[in-house]
């Protein structure tokens, strides 16, 4: 017999709570990027903490480097707001890997010598990654003991449109 934690179902409703909870931390932290009005603030903030912590500089803005910023938090602020309208476990699944993409891109950043004010960043963004990414797992049949298919309920892909 095996049971397991309500946490490990993405089909549970503890499982949205983390997609939801996951798309709060997004509107927080990303909303100051949305516009170039608030944008430059932020850029401020985030330049003077990593001086301060002696975590580097940052380049001064420009119309490129505001552009990206606001597209990116234009982009995660609706993002933010569909996981929250109406959060579904396909979100929680997309986001993981989305979240393991800007993992990269922040480790790649670093690795040329980005800031260092970006290692808490990618760590939580690492952390919301793996909660959403792992209870997953247990629905890839290789990685299951003894290599079953999960359980029909568990199959929240299978509810997809097929096209």
């Amino acid at each position: 017999m095996t049971t397991s934690a309500p946490l490990l179902d993405p089909t549970g409703p503890s499982y949205l709570r983390v997609v939801r909870a996951s798309a709060w931390y997004d509107l927080v932290v990303t909303a100051g990027f949305a516009t170039p009005w608030t944008y430059a603030p932020v850029h401020d903030v985030l330049s003077s903490w990593s001086r301060a912590w002696g975590l580097g500089t940052f380049p001064q803005t420009d119309p490129i480097q505001t552009l990206f910023a606001n597209l990116m938090g234009s982009v995660v602020i609706v993002w933010a707001v569909l996981r929250l309208a109406g959060p579904l476990a396909v979100h929680g699944l997309l986001d993981g890997f989305a979240r393991a993409l800007f993992t990269a891109w922040m480790a790649y950043a670093l690795a040329q010598g980005a800031p260092g004010v970006l290692w808490p960043f990618l760590g939580v963004e690492a952390a919301w990654g793996v909660a959403q990414l792992v209870p997953w797992l247990r629905s890839v049949p290789w990685l299951r003991p003894g290599g079953r298919p999960a359980p029909a309920r568990d199959a929240t892909l299978s509810r997809l449109p097929k096209r």
